[in-house]
């Protein structure tokens, strides 16, 4: 009998053989482990990604959600308190073009690039996307360089979950208690003195008199130091697994770096670190003969949606030429990722000096650990050769 539990190690490991038996057999999956339902197709995420009348994000949208955070932030709400987050927080988001960005990201990838010379290989984990995301995360928000290793060690916490009990353990809880405490002080700081950092964007920004409350603004903060530490390290990790895992992938980007961005693209499909995320069903739903109650929790499994062959042919394939549009890396529909822009530039920036300084990067065999975490899939270590 097939069973898929979303917070198994075994799919941690490897998710994509169970993905292509959900779709092909079970495209609408009852998960005892999870108690939830499980959508697999593309074109049925699609659908409930843009139908957040049926599908809500209310009631979180994490496979194992933060308590108090479901309701208060822009990913765990729906329009039309949704769409005026959005508005406030794309306006802090934009006020400054992401050109500031450029140079401190180049120089950032190289300081950590430097630290590696002359070794013959090294964690690309430890000693390079946890330490350039932090770095980057700690320019957008101007935190004081005596806090950042803390704020690291707590955003990874906080999107890990116990494999065993399936939930937030008491140190991954301990973790977002504290970085709430954190950007509560940041937050009172920084409206006493104001910067040009992203938190002080976020407090001023204003649309026809109305502004970011301090719990939105803590909230905001909280979330996206999170994603942009941890997710967006697990994304470069797993985009530079891709490259040297396929080195004709690789030789390419080397000899034409005007394909890094295409490159990109493809590994937020093919292996996205964003695999499952969840929804509350609001209306009585019949899909495949199967009917969802109001209350029902459904997991979106991005990571199988990417791997529809009824959307993308041979999507089993890692294939820079591909253009993958429409993939859900970022997610879709009024929940769209909104910090698009920043992780691409980011991941642009750090492949280019990559493969500038070490052309020939490559894979180490090796038994991968991976992170325990329902929402999210990236490996706790990766060696590669220099």
């Amino acid at each position: 009998m097939f069973r898929f539990d979303p917070f198994s190690p075994e799919v941690d490991v490897n998710p994509f053989p169970f993905y292509k038996v959900l779709r092909d057999e079970y495209p609408l999956f009852w998960s005892e482990e999870a108690s939830m339902w499980v959508l697999s197709r593309y074109q049925d995420i699609i659908t409930a990604l843009n139908d957040w009348e049926t599908y809500s994000s209310a009631q979180g949208n994490l496979m194992t959600e933060l308590p108090n955070r479901a309701g208060a932030t822009l990913g765990t709400t729906d329009p039309p308190r949704h769409d005026r987050l959005r508005a406030l927080i794309q306006k802090a988001v934009t006020k400054r073009s992401l050109d500031h960005l450029l140079e401190p990201a180049h120089a950032v990838a190289r300081k950590h690039l430097d630290a590696v010379e002359g070794q013959s290989q090294f964690d690309f984990v430890k000693d390079f996307s946890a330490r350039y995301t932090l770095d980057l995360i700690a320019y957008l928000f101007a935190l004081p360089p005596e806090d950042q290793e803390i704020v690291r060690q707590k955003a990874v916490l906080m999107v890990q979950s116990d494999p065993l009990t399936r939930t937030k353990g008491p140190e991954h809880l301990a973790a977002y208690e504290w970085m709430v405490e954190y950007t509560d002080k940041l937050v009172a700081e920084r409206k006493q003195h104001p910067g040009e950092d992203l938190l002080s964007n976020f407090i001023s920004a204003e649309i026809d008199g109305e502004k970011l409350l301090d719990r939105e603004v803590q909230l905001t903060v909280t979330t996206l130091i999170m994603a942009g530490i941890e997710s967006l390290s697990g994304f470069m990790t797993m985009l530079i697994k891709n490259i040297t895992d396929h080195p004709d992938a690789r030789d390419a980007l080397v000899a034409e770096p005007s394909k890094i961005p295409a490159a990109i693209e493809e590994s937020l499909r093919y292996n996205t670190s964003a695999q499952r995320f969840r929804r509350c069903v609001q209306k009585e739903t019949t899909l495949y003969g199967q009917t969802m109650q109001p209350g029902d929790f459904v997991c979106l499994a991005y990571g199988s949606g990417n791997r529809d062959e009824r959307q993308y042919p041979n999507p089993d394939v890692y294939d820079i030429s591909r253009n993958p549009k429409g993939h859900l890396g970022f997610g879709g529909g009024v929940h769209a990722c909104l910090g698009t822009a920043i992780a691409r530039l980011a991941c642009k920036v750090a492949v280019e000096e990559i493969l500038a300084k070490y052309p020939n990067i490559g894979k180490v065999e090796q038994e991968l650990r991976w992170m325990p975490s329902s929402t999210f899939r990236s490996p706790l270590s990766l060696l590669v050769s220099i």
